[in-house]
């Protein structure tokens, strides 16, 4: 690709997430000046994690939870290349993607979130379907929607690998989605077997016993098959089968364990932890090369580390945004303090949620939570939708 302007610097972000798209906003309210903005992702369009849950459960659309980086881009204005990056060569400041020259960069921002870490079990690459990417799973996802609704009639086994707060909120939404779908056939609801697999001794693992003990409960009182200090190993045509011998019956099974991120990062050269993470400073920089900087998922804060939670991503946007602006203009960068405790808004699948709060909980199910939930979800998104007044009629329409 040929430079533009002899001039002009290059800031390349990979990755659509969170942290991206809130700086992407940021650069359209506030221009960068002498910069050439380039956005590498795989998806035009962005899920955001906080609806995703109401979505599965069926009370959004796909447009009420996805942000349109198309529109972003044109705002800043932008390059979109609708791509995937596949290495980053750091000496000559290039990034390799599979269907692109390869692109330079002054700067370059990662915000590729991250995938669960599957065991190389047998039949488990083949048949269990992991929650991230996104798109892949609500791919799945459709066609189990579309299956109960041409045949209710048919029993259906699901199973949901993983305890924590993603795979029991994923386990419930799902089940209220179906169970809705069996009710408008008058079909029972027994149709429907859902089983959740966990490791651990208790569900929900980060989060405080009152929150761990109210969902242990609320899974029980629905009927959901619990397995806990079990270990999926393998899938044996329709049988899971765990490291202790149990087997259990799943025509379909997705996968919401432990974090995992692309072998490229590592192999370019970047700094990483033993997960393959890319290792951060305050300031949201590389720790072996400063004109890197990563958010969300895909980094590892070194001085503080914090769970992979949609939260952090969100708080990083604009400190990334400002850091990377800093960056090109040849500035010091400012360290982030992300927050210690973070509030979270747990649905229960049915226009209901629970709220947890460091060692603090609300365990009863409750209509009024989920409504504020709703309310600081669409706000979140509302955002991407009403872009800054100064731009051009045809773009803050997005036409």
């Amino acid at each position: 690709m040929n430079r533009q302007k002899p001039s002009e610097k290059h800031l390349v972000l990979i990755g659509g997430g969170h942290s991206h798209a809130i700086a992407l906003r940021q650069f359209a309210l506030h221009p960068l000046a002498g910069v050439r903005i380039i956005l590498i992702s795989e998806q035009i369009n962005t899920p955001y994690s906080g609806m995703l849950p109401g979505h599965i459960a069926g009370h959004y659309t796909a447009a009420d939870c996805h942000i349109d980086l198309q529109l972003l881009t044109q705002a800043v204005p932008a390059q979109f290349y609708v791509d995937r990056a596949i290495a980053l060569d750091l000496e000559e400041q290039r990034v390799i993607c599979a269907n692109h020259p390869p692109v330079p960069f002054d700067g370059v921002s990662i915000d590729i979130g991250s995938t669960p870490q599957l065991p190389q079990g047998t039949g488990i690459l083949d048949y269990g379907v992991p929650v991230k990417p996104w798109q892949q799973f609500l791919q799945e996802w459709q066609q189990v929607i579309d299956q109960v609704t041409q045949h209710p009639d048919q029993p259906l086994s699901l199973g949901i690998v993983g305890g924590g707060a993603g795979g029991v909120e994923l386990a419930l939404t799902i089940q209220h989605r179906l169970h809705q779908i069996l009710q408008g056939a008058h079909q029972p609801l027994n149709h429907l077997t859902m089983h959740l697999f966990h490791r651990g001794t208790q569900v929900m693992t980060g989060h405080n016993a009152t929150i761990r003990d109210r969902f242990h409960q609320i899974l029980m009182a629905r009927g959901i098959h619990l397995h806990l200090q079990e270990t999926v190993v393998q899938i044996d045509g329709d049988q899971m089968v765990c490291e202790s011998g149990l087997r259990v019956g799943c025509d379909r099974s997705f996968w919401v364990t432990g974090a995992a991120a692309p072998s490229w990062l590592k192999e370019s050269g970047l700094s990483t932890d033993e997960q393959g993470f890319i290792q951060v400073g305050s300031t949201l920089q590389s720790l072996s090369h400063p004109q890197v900087l990563a958010a969300g998922d895909i980094a590892a804060m070194v001085v503080s580390p914090r769970p992979k939670a949609g939260v952090f991503a969100v708080r990083q946007g604009k400190p990334l945004a400002a850091n990377l602006r800093r960056l090109l203009q040849g500035k010091s960068l400012q360290a982030y303090q992300p927050q210690s405790r973070f509030l979270s808004l747990i649905s229960t699948g049915d226009r209901k949620a629970l709220l947890s709060w460091g060692s603090l909980a609300f365990d009863h199910e409750s209509a009024g939570l989920w409504r504020w939930k709703d309310a600081i979800d669409r706000q979140f998104m509302a955002q991407f939708r009403r872009l800054p007044a100064r731009l051009p009629r045809h773009l803050a329409m997005g036409k």
